[in-house]
């Protein structure tokens, strides 16, 4: 597939968005951008978030992963259906009784201005951080196949693929990105299945021996109960993966925003339900994908690529033929710019509402202001990925994508302390104490192991964060 060819197919995929973005954003004003009008059809949504939901990151990782970890991430997507089970019925009516357009308005409501100032500003840095994160390592895998081969500097590529965003999100928003997300998240799920039946067909394999092949190889086991100390334990990954769910989607203003979009919390919550389900079935749909590139890599005698990471993106462009190559393209653009582009819309409400109090200006300068916003989010995504790249290590990206995740832990506990207790706090002393609880869940995720003879603690350190606010903001209650 040359490289010319490829930013065909790009440039034809971003007309539709645009086209999409112009037809939806059409006499658009801010409260389309925050809420869409609360008009949403709660289907929409819930096919949408699928995209919004499985990052660039995961469309090449989770499959790549399999080769060492099999199918033990299954385990934390059946966690996150429990955790979208709470986020419905516990979370969701709370926003809708308040009707909230920003959800982190609620702690305001609850203990005051400075509670309200740190919430927000957790989710700004975590959710700039890891948008960031996510279009970078897209950016390397469209430098590698199209812009490299073409002398297209990387800046370059980071510049065309952030305009492109803005471009179709600036007027319209959220009420753009509902429909735009449904339109990539087609081609995401289409991507892995056509790889899926692609790769059956070359393995000479009917729908029944690919299920029996699957389930007979070393890469198909799912539960993992023997070694309590181990990252993998069933228990650590449910309750870790139930946890996630509860922050990073309930917490967050970025997926949550578009839950707040639907008429009401019936339909709000028919969308959670569903979107749900679709989602532990793509999530099957990506790990059975794991299993036939390795698979399919021994049968041909395939070398394996030094980093898993790499397996899927190898296979697609220079093994499985020309439609698969193809939909790999459209499968990792559709992934990162749906987690992208919504990211963006939620960046540019969260300051709008959260530090400049919307509420009081006349519409034309909402107007003004939420252009401004929009475009200095784009430019600190481009400075951050560029710094990424300048640096060029992966030991630093994972640790700034491990500093993101603890931004979620004080968010988790100051919720939890508001629904369920009824005591005020000192509302000032409120950041010290959400500064103080991801240094010591560090300080714990480095003891823990040294003490307990091996026990790590992986992705249930959110837990842990959120228990040393929770107890923070008990210290400081009145």
């Amino acid at each position: 597939m040359s490289p010319l060819f490829s930013i065909g197919i790009i440039s034809v995929y971003f007309v539709a968005l645009i086209a999409i973005a112009y037809i939806t954003s059409r006499n658009a004003d801010t409260n389309d951008f925050f809420t869409a009008n609360k008009q949403a059809p709660w289907y929409l949504v819930a096919f949408g978030m699928i995209g919004a939901s499985i990052s660039g990151v995961t469309f090449i990782s989770v499959p790549g992963a399999v080769g060492s970890s099999q199918f033990a991430y299954f385990q934390i997507v059946l966690g996150y259906l429990a955790g979208y089970v709470v986020v419905a019925t516990v979370l969701m009516p709370l926003y809708y009784r308040l009707n909230l357009v920003s959800i982190y308005t609620y702690l305001e409501q609850r203990f005051g201005f400075w509670s309200y100032k740190t919430g927000a500003g957790f989710f700004l840095l975590s959710r700039t951080l890891g948008a960031a994160i996510r279009l970078y390592l897209t950016a390397t895998v469209l430098q590698a196949l199209i812009y490299a081969p073409l002398g297209v500097p990387f800046v370059v590529n980071v510049f065309i693929t952030i305009a492109l965003i803005w471009v179709y999100t600036f007027k319209g928003g959220i009420k753009t990105i509902i429909w735009t997300d449904t339109f990539q998240t087609v081609f995401l799920v289409s991507a892995v299945a056509i790889s899926v039946v692609l790769i059956t067909n070359e393995l000479g394999w009917n729908f029944m021996q690919l299920v029996e092949n699957v389930q007979q190889s070393p890469y198909s086991q799912i539960f993992f109960w023997d070694d309590y100390k181990a990252k993998n334990h069933f228990l650590k990954y449910f309750f870790a993966g139930m946890f996630i769910t509860i922050t990073m989607t309930g917490l967050d203003q970025d997926l949550m925003q578009k839950n707040l979009t639907c008429k009401n919390i019936g339909e709000a919550q028919k969308n959670m339900f569903w979107f749900s389900v679709v989602l532990v079935i793509v999530n099957l749909l990506f790990l059975t994908l794991g299993a036939l590139l390795y698979l399919y890599a021994q049968a041909k005698q395939i070398p394996l690529p030094s980093k898993s990471d790499e397996l899927y993106p190898l296979l697609a462009t220079q093994y499985l033929g020309g439609i698969t190559g193809v939909f790999f393209l459209l499968g990792i653009t559709a992934s990162s710019y749906a987690s992208a582009d919504s990211a963006l819309a939620s960046l540019t409400t969260s300051f709008c509402i959260d530090f400049l109090e919307f509420k009081r200006r006349p519409e034309p300068e909402k107007q003004r202001l939420k252009t401004w916003v929009h475009v200095g989010f784009s430019v600190l995504l481009l400075i951050i990925i560029l710094i990424c790249n300048w640096l060029n290590s992966k030991a630093v990206i994972d640790a700034v994508l491990t500093v993101a995740s603890y931004t979620y832990g004080p968010l988790l506990g100051m919720y939890a302390f508001g629904l369920f207790t009824k005591w005020a706090v000192k509302d000032r002393l409120v950041l010290p104490i959400c500064l103080l609880s991801p240094l010591l869940s560090w300080a714990v995720s480095f003891a823990v192991p040294q003490l307990t003879g091996g026990y790590q603690i992986g992705n249930e350190l959110v837990l842990v964060n959120g228990c040393f606010t929770f107890l923070g903001l008990w210290v400081i209650k009145q």
